[in-house]
């Protein structure tokens, strides 16, 4: 047997706005509350346990001191890579500078909360 990844947890400040964000990035609906003030996402047709990880946006007071050792990757499904960085930014990603040399097929971004994530170029099917 192996494992699959089937939902992925972020710390938040404002859980609210960032669920919101990672929502229209992703296409995600809410699919759930929990008594904590978490906010769990995922797609509209599947919800938890489809081919696609829910993401579940978990209330943290806690202070970021240091670069996160995972981030997420997204890639576009329905326009090319310039189209969807212009859709990302007006939803409130902003660039970041972790060193790139400018020869990178992807784009580092962050979003709402400064949580790095990379957009590459490569444009997938949606599932």
């Amino acid at each position: 047997m192996a494992c699959r990844i089937s939902e992925l947890v972020l710390d938040a400040a404002d859980p609210e706005r960032l669920a919101a964000f990672w929502s229209q990035v992703l296409g995600y609906v809410e699919l759930g509350r929990e008594d904590d003030g978490s906010i769990e996402i995922g797609p509209p047709d599947t919800g938890f346990g489809g081919p696609r990880p829910t993401l579940v946006v978990s209330p943290s007071s806690d202070p970021r001191t240091a670069k996160l050792p995972l981030h997420i990757d997204v890639s576009p499904t329905d326009r090319d890579q310039d189209a969807e960085l212009e859709r990302l930014l007006v939803l409130g990603a902003r660039p970041v500078d972790v060193g790139q040399t400018g020869a990178e097929t992807w784009h580092v971004l962050a979003d709402p909360e400064g949580n790095e994530f990379c957009l590459l170029r490569t444009r997938l099917q949606p599932l």
